[in-house]
Parts: structure tokens; sequence; C-alpha cells
């Protein structure tokens, strides 16, 4: 991963996400969003090198618009002053984060089953990512705002015309992004993940897009499908929020 790479990434990641604002500030990118969702409201730095002497304008910027000021660190040397500087602000870092990336045409080949791909979840899609098992606030804030990425293909796989697991991939900057992935608790261990991972890497083939991420909280047992998928690890992340 080059320095192009890792700006084009850190693009792609926030735009998946769709925040409805977003803000450049001296090589930081800073999507302004409430609810749960870490990426679609803190601020991240385009470059794996960059210094601390944006803080306090990056932390206005939040203040400004009612929003508690929250970042996303690569835990990569180059950030050391960064971290530094936020701990000395109050700042601590939380819900350590893996991104892996991949090849579309190996996760196209991963695996087989019939989904569904739709251009925007219906009811049953929404309901599987706000059912039991999952808090219902939470998950209906991201689904209104994963209905507004750009451009993305939702997916939904089940049994007898219901559906029982979904995920979404997102485009942009060179890069797919998988997100969303759940499956109803009833319903694990059918193979319905793997058979989404594999026909969003054929929604990205169709598209002539080659490279494919996903961010994967470090404690979280999905990490081994992904890996069998194809997906490697490039770096990890923390969120870092004030202490309270």
């Amino acid at each position: 991963m080059n320095a192009a790479d890792v700006e084009s990434l850190e693009r792609a990641t926030v735009e998946g996400v769709a925040p409805p604002e977003v803000l450049e500030i001296d090589g930081w990118l800073l999507p302004l969003a409430d609810g749960g969702m870490g990426r679609a409201k803190s601020a991240v730095p385009l470059r794996h090198d960059v210094g601390p002497a944006a803080l306090s304008e990056i932390e206005a910027a939040y203040r400004d618009r009612g929003l508690p000021p929250a970042f996303r660190l690569a835990a990569v040397p180059g950030l050391a002053s960064v971290r530094a500087a936020l701990t000395e602000r109050g700042y601590a870092m939380r819900q350590p984060t893996v991104v892996k990336i991949g090849t579309v045409d190996k996760l196209a080949a991963f695996s087989k089953g019939p989904v569904r791909i739709l251009d925007q979840p219906d009811d049953a899609w929404a309901a599987v990512f706000t059912g039991d098992g999952f808090d219902p606030v939470d998950s209906a804030y991201r689904v209104a705002a994963l209905r507004r990425s750009p451009g993305a293909a939702f997916a939904a796989a089940g049994e007898g015309g219901e559906t029982h697991a979904v995920g979404l991939m997102s485009f942009g900057y060179g890069w797919a992004g998988v997100h969303g992935m759940r499956t109803s608790p009833a319903h694990r261990g059918k193979g319905y993940a793997g058979a989404i991972l594999a026909a969003l890497g054929r929604v990205a083939q169709a598209r002539g897009v080659e490279r494919v991420f996903l961010d994967v909280e470090e404690a979280n047992p999905a990490r081994q499908i992904y890996r069998r998928a194809g997906f490697g690890m490039i770096w990890s992340y923390q969120y870092w929020n004030r202490a309270t």
C-alpha cells in the first residue's frame, strides 16, 4: 500500500458509510454525523505520516456542529505523535478494528448459493439488520446511513422466499467495500455469508472493480470467513474519544 492507496482507501471507507457532511482539513477527512457508526463520525488522516497540528481545528469543526470530536487512527508508527497528543488531550482509544483487503476475482469465486441483489434495501433486508440479536436503535440508524451509500449494491439470502442474511457493497475511488454483513442468529452456519460475499464480488467484477476492502472488529469471529474469502490484513485502527 503506497500513499495514494492509503488515501483512496480512506476516502472510499468514509464515502461507503455516507455521512451527511464531510470536510477536509490539512490532510484529514472529517465525516460529520451523529449516531453509532464510528466511521461516519470520526476524523481520519489521509496519510499515515501526519502530525497533530490540525487537532484543534478538527475539534472546533465538530463542536461547531454540536458533535463530539472523535478520531480514527491506524496503529502505525507514522501516527505516533497524533496518538500521544490525543492522550494528552484526554482521549482514550477503543474498539480495535482490522482493515482487510482482497481481490474481487478471488472473492467472486469463493462460494455459491442463491442471493438477491437489490439497488436499495427492502423491508426484509432491513428487518434482518434490525432484528433479534442486534441493537434496534443503532441498527436502524445504520440502515438509514447505508441506504445513502452512492451506487451501493445490497445483497440478501435465505430460504423459502425469506431473508435470513444481508450485506452490501459500496463503490468509490477504485475500491469495492463490504459493509453491513449480518445473519439472523437462528440461521448462522448455513453458508449465507459466504454466498453473499461471492455474489457481491461478482457485482464488483461486472463493474470492473478489482480491489475490495472491509473493516472488522478484532474480536469478531467473522474474521475467519473473511480470511477464507481471500482478505488479508493491511493495518488495524482504533477510535479515539474523550474519556468519560
